[in-house]
């Protein structure tokens, strides 16, 4: 299923779910940060996605890096909270989706790095090396505040 992305669009279709998300910044020994391209539209992004029934939000981000990982997670912190009503995301099955992300943070406990079928690639990509990537604007939000070492979450 292909997956467009609009941020602050007078064009984007008006959308028609609410779900609610997480994701996780996790790093390795050495401070990169896993990312993997997505298969619905090719950007790099963290791992994450819809929580389901029997899920905390917490545990949504743990099931969700090991589905598309292959890694097992435990969170150790939170990076913030993803609201904004100028992002819509548009599938091809006619969902048209506005995503409430909760974004934490996560260490390795385990598990072998594997693609799944919702990603083409996984990487840890060094800090440094973020900008090069394609990386959609909502998800550099999430990795730039990580980075920033904010002493709060952002709430936003």
């Amino acid at each position: 299923m292909a997956r467009t992305e609009f941020y602050d669009d007078p064009g984007a279709p008006e959308p028609n779910s609410l779900v609610v998300a997480a994701s996780a910044v996790v790093t390795d020994d050495q401070g990169c940060i896993l990312l993997q391209r997505r298969r619905d539209n090719g950007l790099w992004a963290l791992p994450g996605g819809g929580m389901e029934m029997g899920d905390s939000l917490p545990g949504a981000a743990v099931r969700e890096v090991k589905e598309e990982t292959g890694l097992d997670v435990e969170i150790t912190g939170l990076v913030g909270t993803y609201t904004d009503p100028r992002h819509v995301i548009a599938y091809s099955d006619g969902e048209v989706r506005r995503q409430f992300n909760v974004c934490f943070t996560a260490r390795i406990t385990g598990g072998t790095l594997a693609v799944s079928d919702e990603s083409t690639d996984l990487r840890f990509v060094a800090p440094a090396e973020l900008d090069s990537l394609a990386i959609h604007h909502t998800q550099r939000l999430r990795l730039q505040h990580f980075l920033a070492n904010r002493p709060t979450p952002y709430l936003g």
